[in-house]
């Protein structure tokens, strides 16, 4: 059985980015089904200009009406997939990352109901749990390094599970996430060759 242990996430002291000119928040919605933790993301319509068709965590930018980057990650939320904000439990923030659309993005991690939810046809083509235990499988996870010009050399990681691949900037999110709440190692040493 997988499980996370959150209690490192709720102790954890993020790591925050003020020099983007854009803020947006996402919820890493856990789901407790059968007895095992799985993870909800949705999968961004094709038509929309940013990162079309990419696996994602519920989120987006923050906007005005917003008291908090919470408050974006719950509104976010309820807009893309349905959940009402007092249905998520919420555990802890993780670090916030730095994207290509300038944004600094500030992941929180909340446990959710196991229900059906409904997406939003505008935003999201699809919604879609998978088990934690595909993205520990160590034959699921391949990673590389490329150099980007404005942020240098990053690795690129990327979890292929039940047909579906999370990489880019979830993948890097869900990469703290595993490290902090499991056994997760992401390698040092970035060799395609030996993955």
């Amino acid at each position: 059985m997988s499980r996370f242990d959150l209690d490192p996430v709720a102790a954890h002291t993020p790591v925050e980015i003020d020099d983007q000119p854009y803020d947006a928040a996402v919820l890493a919605p856990v789901v407790d089904r059968n007895d095992e933790d799985h993870l909800l993301f949705t999968r961004r319509a094709d038509h929309l200009g940013e990162h079309p068709g990419q696996m994602s965590f519920p989120g987006g930018g923050a906007e005005p009406i917003d008291d908090s980057l919470l408050e974006t990650a719950l509104r976010e939320s309820a807009e893309e997939i349905g959940l009402g904000s007092e249905e998520a439990d919420m555990i802890g923030q993780l670090d916030d990352i730095r994207t290509i659309t300038e944004y600094a993005v500030t992941p929180f991690v909340g446990r959710i109901p196991d229900r059906e939810y409904q997406r939003d046809g505008n935003e999201v083509a699809e919604i879609v749990v998978l088990p934690l235990a595909g993205f520990l499988d160590s034959a699921n996870y391949e990673y590389e390094r490329r150099d980007h010009p404005y942020y240098g050399e990053m690795v690129v990681h990327y979890f292929h599970v039940d047909g579906y691949t999370v990489w880019g900037a979830t993948g890097r999110i869900l990469v703290q996430l595993l490290e902090l709440a499991t056994g997760f190692e992401a390698p040092e040493r970035v060799d395609r060759s030996q993955v």
